[in-house]
C-alpha cells in the first residue's frame, strides 16, 4: 500500500492527506482523551492563566522557526 502512495505526485499526496485529516476531523468527537492526557492539560492551562510573562504572536513564533531553519 505504501509503495503504491509513494508513486503518487506530491500534489496528489498532499489531497490525499487532507482527505485523512478530515475523516479524522470529523470524527473527532469520537476520539476519546485519557484522564491523564485531561490532567496534563489542565496543568498546563492553570499555569499559562497565573503566568505573568506575556506569550508571543504568531507571527513572532514563525519568523524565529523560519531563522532556525
Amino acid at each position: 500500500m505504501m509503495q503504491d502512495i509513494l508513486k503518487l505526485s506530491v500534489s496528489e499526496r498532499i489531497l490525499m492527506v487532507e482527505a485523512i485529516w478530515d475523516s479524522i476531523a470529523d470524527n473527532s468527537k469520537n476520539i476519546e482523551v485519557s484522564e491523564e492526557t485531561k490532567q496534563l492539560l489542565d496543568d498546563r492551562l492553570k499555569e499559562h492563566n497565573e503566568s505573568k510573562e506575556e506569550g508571543a504572536s504568531w507571527i513572532d513564533v514563525k519568523k524565529r522557526i523560519k531563522k532556525q531553519l
